[in-house]
C-alpha cells in the first residue's frame, strides 16, 4: 500500500493525485487549501469540470437529514475555490440551485477516507479524465508531477487500521506524579503518526490486572491548560492514579479532537462559539462524532506484553475497543478533571451524547442513567464491569 501512504502526504501538501479504478480515473484533490488556478489547472488536465465531494455528514449539516451517503456534486456554474471552502465546512452554508447530487462512486469515496486519514477537512474536488487526456495524465504520472494510486488499495489501507507499529526509541523520563517512568515511541506504518507508551514503575511488580489509561493527545489542555476542557487534569490524574496502584500504562495517543486533527478541533471550537455542542461542530466540518480507532491502543499494549488490564476511563467505547481486540478488560475505574464554568457544557455533552459515565462528577437533572452496560468478559476471564 506503498502508494496510497504518500497520496496521505500529496494531499496534505495541496496537490492532487490520480484515483484509478475499472470504472474510469479521477483527478482528485482537497477542497482545503484549494486556490482557483489549482481548480482551473485541475479542470484542464482532466478535461472535465469538477465536482464537489462531501461525507454523508457533511450533507446532513447542509440540511439535507436523509442523508445516508457521501454524495458527489456538479455544480454549474462551478463556483470559486472560495466557496467551495465555504460549503465544505462553513457553518450556515447551503447548496446552490440546481446542484445535482449522485452517491460517490468508489474513487470519491476512497478520496474521502484519505482525507480523513490525513486529518483534512473530508471534502475533495474530483475530475473524471476523459480520454483525450488520458495521455497527458499519463505523461504526468510517468514525469513523477502526479502519483496514480489504485482506489481499492486506498480504501484498503483506510480499513487497515493503524498497520504495524514499529517500536522506535526509549527513554527514562521522570514525571511530578510519577518518578520511575519510562517514554516508549512507537510510529505508524504511513508514517503520519506517533503514538507513546508512558510505562511507569517495574513491570515485573505491576498488578495481574495492569492499570492502563488511553488518553488522545489534546495540545490545548495537556500542554496549555485550556478551560475549555479537562484533557490536562485527566491526562495527570491518570498518570499519578496508575503509580499509586503500582504501576502500569498510560499510552498517549495522536487523536487530536477526537481523531480530526488540531486544525479541525481549532475550526470545531470556533462553531461551538457560536453556540453549536462538540459533536455538532465536528458534523458541521463533515465528520462523525468521534473518528478514533483504538486499534492502535491493542497493538501497543500487545507489544508491551500487557493482556489483562484494569482500564482507566469514563468511556464506555474504549472499555468495547480494548475488549473486542482480546484485551481482558477486568475492570474499569473512573478518572476526572474537574468541572469549570468552561468545560461544564462540554462534559454534559459527553455524558449526553456520547455516553460517558460521569454521573458521579455531574449533578445536573438531565444526565443520562448512571447503570453501565454489561459486557461479556473475554474467554476464560471473570469481569467486575
Amino acid at each position: 500500500m506503498r502508494q496510497a501512504e504518500r497520496a496521505l502526504f500529496d494531499l496534505r501538501r495541496g496537490l492532487p493525485i490520480l484515483l484509478r479504478q475499472p470504472a474510469g480515473d479521477s483527478l482528485v484533490q482537497a477542497v482545503e487549501g484549494l486556490d482557483d488556478d489549482a481548480l482551473a489547472a485541475l479542470q484542464s488536465l482532466s478535461g472535465s469540470p469538477a465536482r464537489l465531494i462531501l461525507s454523508q455528514h457533511r450533507m446532513v449539516a447542509l440540511g439535507h437529514d436523509g442523508a445516508r451517503d457521501a454524495v458527489s456534486l456538479a455544480l454549474a456554474p462551478l463556483p470559486s475555490s472560495r466557496v467551495l471552502r465555504e460549503l465544505a465546512w462553513m457553518h450556515g452554508a447551503a447548496l446552490p440551485a440546481g446542484a445535482t447530487e449522485t452517491r460517490c462512486n468508489d474513487g470519491e469515496r476512497a478520496a474521502l477516507r484519505l482525507l480523513g486519514r490525513a486529518q483534512l477537512v473530508p471534502a475533495a474536488v474530483a475530475c473524471t479524465v476523459t480520454p483525450a487526456q488520458n495521455e497527458a495524465v499519463a505523461a504526468e504520472v510517468a514525469s513523477g508531477n502526479l502519483l496514480a494510486v489504485s482506489a481499492a488499495e486506498a480504501q484498503q489501507l483506510c480499513e487497515s487500521g493503524p498497520g504495524a507499529l514499529t517500536r522506535i526509541s526509549e527513554a527514562r523520563v521522570p514525571l511530578a506524579e510519577a518518578e520511575n517512568s519510562r517514554f516508549v515511541l512507537f510510529r505508524e506504518g504511513d508514517g503520519v503518526h506517533e503514538h507513546v507508551a508512558i510505562v511507569i514503575g517495574d513491570a515485573a511488580q505491576w498488578p495481574e490486572a495492569v492499570p492502563v489509561r488511553l488518553h488522545s493527545s489534546c495540545l490545548t489542555g495537556d500542554l496549555f491548560g485550556s478551560l475549555r476542557c479537562d484533557c490536562g487534569e485527566q491526562l495527570r490524574r491518570g498518570v499519578a492514579a496508575i503509580n499509586a496502584q503500582g504501576g502500569g500504562v498510560l499510552l498517549y495517543l495522536s487523536q487530536e479532537g477526537r481523531g480530526i486533527g488540531l486544525a479541525n478541533k481549532l475550526r470545531a471550537y470556533g462553531l461551538q462559539d457560536e453556540g453549536l455542542d462538540t459533536i455538532d461542530a465536528d458534523q458541521v466540518i463533515g465528520f462523525s462524532k468521534d473518528e478514533r480507532d483504538f486499534r492502535v491502543a491493542h497493538e501497543m499494549l500487545d507489544q508491551l506484553g500487557v493482556q489483562k488490564v484494569l482500564l482507566l476511563t469514563n468511556n464506555p467505547s474504549k472499555v468495547e475497543a480494548l475488549h473486542h481486540a482480546g484485551i481482558n478488560v477486568v475492570a474499569r475505574q473512573a478518572i476526572y478533571g474537574e468541572v469549570t464554568t468552561q468545560n461544564q457544557r462540554y462534559l454534559q455533552t459527553k455524558a449526553n451524547r456520547h455516553g460517558h459515565w460521569l454521573h458521579d462528577l455531574l449533578t445536573e437533572q438531565d444526565e443520562p442513567a448512571s447503570a453501565e452496560p454489561e459486557l461479556l468478559p473475554a474467554p476464560g476471564a471473570t469481569s467486575s464491569l
